[in-house]
């Protein structure tokens, strides 16, 4: 059987000195330029236009992280969550731009709401129409669009309350990712799943996972090997899915990408 081919996430600095190792296998990439709202506010034609001066030749499935500073999904207040709402939309402009399939959003679910969502009446279904509130609007724009949202673990001690907000849209534009080192963090310090169970209880809408190495403490974004997430569980887990989601690194030290790529098919996992 082949294995996986693994992709990156970086900025388009990072893209000058990674270009030849991306487009020699056609894989995945996440840029990060397009994550603040002064960029999104602003003008990120030329950012756009250098990227794809930088991808010509490169066939391999584009997405970026969308926008998450200081957003959530589920905020309350009506202003505020038009904000978001339009952070967004602005987003989805540039993966149009851009020719991106996929945009990474935040989870809005925190380690608070899984002790307390059942402690008021209609707790959970409000998270749910919040959330609503805040992408129906940019839902037809996704589809037109050809981009799937995929909502990314955050604090989530709760492996399937972000995967059933997913499946409420009942839309192709919204799927799910994990963060193995979020995923890592949860279990190790809030007592959720470990990292393979997170991928298993995903299932098929997987559609995205950010590998990064941890703790069990902290949100590190080691390079792979450097922490003590299980790795053979995790692409075990991933083996058994028919969605064959994107493989990012998503590494605080750049420098990393390519050890990180060399120790995982070094153990067999990935390519």
């Amino acid at each position: 059987m082949s294995l996986p081919t693994l992709g990156a996430a970086m900025p388009l600095d990072t893209l000058e000195t990674h270009r030849d190792w991306l487009i020699a296998d056609q894989r995945d990439l996440e840029l990060q330029d397009f994550i603040t709202a002064e960029v999104l506010k602003g003008d990120w034609a030329p950012l756009v236009d250098r990227a794809l001066a930088l991808l010509d030749g490169y066939e391999g499935r584009l997405g970026i992280h969308g926008p998450f500073w200081g957003l959530s999904l589920a905020n309350p207040d009506p202003d505020l969550r038009a904000v978001v709402t339009q952070r967004m939309d602005q987003g989805l402009a540039v993966c149009a731009a851009l020719g991106a399939t996929q945009m990474v959003i935040h989870s809005p679910y925190s380690t608070w709401m899984y002790n307390n969502l059942d402690n008021m009446p209609n707790a959970r279904q409000d998270v749910v129409d919040l959330v609503h509130a805040t992408l129906d609007p940019v839902i037809a724009r996704a589809e037109d669009t050809g981009v799937t949202m995929v909502l990314e673990n955050i604090e989530d001690k709760d492996a399937d309350i972000r995967c059933d907000l997913a499946r409420s849209f009942d839309s192709p534009a919204v799927k799910v990712s994990i963060d193995t080192g979020h995923a890592h963090y949860a279990h190790g310090t809030t007592g959720a799943h470990p990292v393979d169970f997170f991928v298993h209880r995903a299932g098929d809408l997987l559609e995205h996972i950010h590998l990064q190495d941890a703790d069990g403490h902290a949100d590190r974004h080691w390079a792979i090997g450097k922490g003590t997430v299980n790795w053979h569980a995790v692409f075990a887990a991933l083996a058994r899915l028919n969605s064959k989601p994107r493989l990012i690194m998503e590494l605080r030290d750049k420098s990393g990408i390519l050890p990180s790529a060399a120790y995982l098919e070094e153990l067999g996992l990935a390519r």
